[in-house]
């Protein structure tokens, strides 16, 4: 057979698969559409891949007069006839027929040498989707960023890394709270205070302290209130210069605090904020009002929401007139539930010749349920049968019908069932005709998908938003904005994150209850990293430039990895002495392993971009194959983190290159060994990978402790 034709780009699973996808197409040809299934072989010693493809061929396949005669047999076929391949040192088989892969040192240690020479970047990830937009941060205009937006911030700027790095077009998209009824209470103050509208950045001061100031006022003043209120409309109509230049000067104000932040955090993001989708809710609306998704509810606009598909309808009376298991179950349940000591009703289903430990079992619950909660149904005629309830099944049905629930169906009684549940509405229109929030959602997701054509647009907010976005998200699909299948473009996703926490397991507060402004926790982490590299290094041999860009690039790095390290669903507490030390799986220990390993290559006195060019890597000993092997699987990390949105991915692969080099070193000699070129060659590697992956996480790398 001929041989399968080499790829050097994309991850180690995909190329595998693509020569497991030859022998495929040979060993089943009438199963046209069988994906190869290659997983990390989990017995590392064993091999170092795996294929699982044969037990569920097997199953496809048995009954169809096929040649084999169970899933090894099928997994042996895959095996011989696989082409040859550079990359593929040998395969065996396992227990029902997996195939484990082992890869060709020699292969692997190519395959870096290669990516010295062409760059980091062929070994990017490819994935189906085009252009994402990853919406995240989001701050609210007249409010400082706080340590609450700290992992939107963060998290988000991750994400959108990692895909711009597999070559996605990414929009950055900054959502600013900068429109709706807060503006009316925050200019009218303005003007309270300044009635001559001329005010500069000094009169309003701390903006924080002005928010507050003014939502006071708004609180304990009813006129006050009307008047802010005014305000709104005449800033939402556009007619009135004044208030929409006092609006600009807030939001000007705000976005200079913004931008320190983002500036320390080294953070791109383009604002478009709620104000800029205001024109578009109108269209929007409409749209959906067109398809008849918009009710009239006391008053409001609202779209009704229900979670879940529609499932086969329940069965209550046969065609002939005979009643059903469903209709003697409704009546049981009826019958008990006016009972008011029935709090629990727990059904339970013996079959005939049931062991007999699960009877003893059903004894002792029933001498439970006498003491406390009480049995109050068994399908089995234990204590209760059917023909008992048999005179309740025409009240119960009767009742049922009288609430519209039972229906004709082929001439039977049915009741359709949705799985899923009902929830409140997703309000769109407020009694007076004012838009909020979702209205806000809806035009930006309509905006995005129609004019900026996003296929994949990700929100990146607090866990306490998923349910907002999930009406959201439902309201598109009814709309036929997003397919109703989840896996096809365009898509959503909403990647949610718990809280920061202190010490006290409490949100992270300033000891005055105050939430913790973001720029003064960035500083502090800086300030406290330096007063470490003083201690730690001789200062004399150290400019102040070098000591102040360390302490930065340390001090901020260790504040997202802190964040990023851990699963983004779960809080997290945050702490400096943890998140400082220079051992374990934290940012420090980490840009000081990069570090000591440019600090080798320096020390060797080589000239590194010649070894690229003229040297050769040799990959001879278990420790180094290992790290070789590592540094080969970065491409399926940042995969991985990228298709399920998760950084802490990316994170675990980089504590474990950093592992596996000091297993590697403190094994290996490098400077002045015979293998010392090879050696070195790997060291720039494993350098070049880790920089990769400060990169994507956000995090600026150290050359020198």
């Amino acid at each position: 057979m001929a041989a399968a034709p080499e790829h050097h780009t994309g991850s180690l699973k995909e190329q595998i698969a693509k020569v497991f996808e030859v022998s495929l197409k040979v060993t089943v040809p009438d199963e046209p559409d069988v994906a190869p299934l290659i997983a990390v072989c989990s017995k590392k010693e064993a091999a170092d891949y795996q294929c699982n493809n044969a037990m569920s061929l097997w199953s496809k396949i048995k009954g169809k007069g096929t040649e084999f005669r169970g899933p090894q047999p099928v997994g042996q076929a895959i095996m011989r006839n696989l082409p040859t391949s550079d990359m593929i040192e040998s395969c065996s088989i396992a227990g029902p027929g997996f195939i484990n892969v082992k890869l060709s040192t020699q292969w692997i240690a190519k395959r870096i040498q290669n990516m010295l020479t062409d760059g980091i970047d062929t070994w990017a990830p490819r994935l189906s989707v085009k252009r994402a937009i990853v919406d995240f941060s989001s701050p609210n205009i007249a409010k400082e960023m706080h340590v609450g937006h700290l992992r939107s911030t963060i998290i988000g700027d991750t994400i959108a890394r990692m895909l711009e790095y597999a070559k996605v077009d990414v929009l950055r998209r900054n959502h600013v709270g900068d429109w709706g009824t807060q503006f009316g209470m925050l200019i009218e103050f303005l003007f309270e205070k300044f009635p001559d509208g001329e005010v500069t950045d000094q009169d309003i001061g701390e903006l924080e302290l002005f928010y507050k100031a003014s939502k006071q006022r708004f609180d304990g003043d009813d006129e006050f209130k009307e008047r802010a209120r005014k305000a709104v409309v005449a800033l939402q109509s556009g007619k009135e210069e004044k208030y929409q230049k006092a609006w600009a000067q807030i939001c000007e104000i705000s976005r200079r605090g913004f931008e320190k932040v983002y500036e320390r955090l080294g953070v791109h993001l383009e604002e478009m904020g709620e104000s800029f989708y205001n024109p578009y809710i109108p269209l929007a609306l409409k749209e959906l009002n067109d398809k008849g998704l918009i009710k009239d509810d006391e008053g409001a606009k609202v779209i009704k929401i229900i979670e879940g598909k529609k499932a086969l309808p329940l069965v209550a009376m046969e065609k002939d007139g005979r009643y059903s298991y469903a209709s003697t179950d409704f009546a049981a349940l009826w019958s008990l539930l006016p009972e008011e000591e029935v709090k629990w009703i727990i059904f339970v289903i013996l079959q005939s010749g049931t062991e007999e430990k699960y009877q003893k079992a059903w004894a002792q619950i029933c001498e439970i349920n006498r003491k406390g909660s009480k049995i109050v149904y068994q399908r089995q005629g234990v204590h209760l049968g059917e023909s008992l309830n048999n005179t309740y099944i025409p009240l119960a049905l009767e009742e049922l019908d009288d609430e519209g629930l039972i229906e004709d169906d082929e001439d039977a009684k049915v009741i359709k069932i949705i799985e899923g549940n009902k929830v409140p509405p997703l309000i769109v229109t407020k009694t007076d005709g004012g838009y909020n929030y979702a209205s806000t959602d809806l035009a930006a997701l309509w905006y995005r998908l129609n004019e900026e054509k996003a296929e994949w647009i990700i929100y990146v907010t607090d866990v306490g938003q998923r349910e907002h976005f999930k009406k959201i998200f439902a309201a598109a699909k009814s709309a036929g904005w997003l397919p109703a299948d989840e896996s096809k473009y365009p898509k959503t996703s909403h990647v949610g994150f718990g809280l920061v926490l202190g010490d006290d397991g409490k949100r992270f507060r300033t000891r005055s209850t105050e939430v913790v402004k973001l720029v003064d926790l960035l500083d502090q982490a800086k300030r406290r990293c330096k007063e470490a590299l003083v201690e730690r290094v001789k200062v004399a041999e150290w400019t102040a430039e070098e000591l102040e860009q360390t302490a930065e690039a340390v001090g901020y790095g260790a504040v997202k990895y802190a964040d990023l390290k851990n699963n983004r669903l779960t809080n997290y507490t945050f702490n400096y002495d943890q998140m400082l030390n220079d051992k374990g799986n934290t940012a420090v220990y980490l840009l000081y392993a990069h570090a000591r390993i440019c600090s080798i290559i320096r020390k060797s006195g080589k000239d590194i971009e010649q070894l690229k060019r003229e040297g050769q890597m040799l990959l001879q000993t278990d420790d180094e194959r290992k790290l070789g092997l590592h540094l080969l699987q970065f491409a399926e990390a940042v995969e991985e983190a990228c298709t399920n949105l998760l950084p802490n991915i990316l994170c675990e692969y980089l504590y474990d290159l950093s592992e596996k080099f000091t297993s590697f070193y403190s094994e290996c000699k490098v400077v002045g060994s015979a293998e010392e070129t090879s050696r070195l060659l790997l060291c720039e590697a494993t350098a070049v990978v880790m920089r990769k992956c400060f990169h994507l996480l956000g995090i600026t790398p150290v050359y020198k402790i």
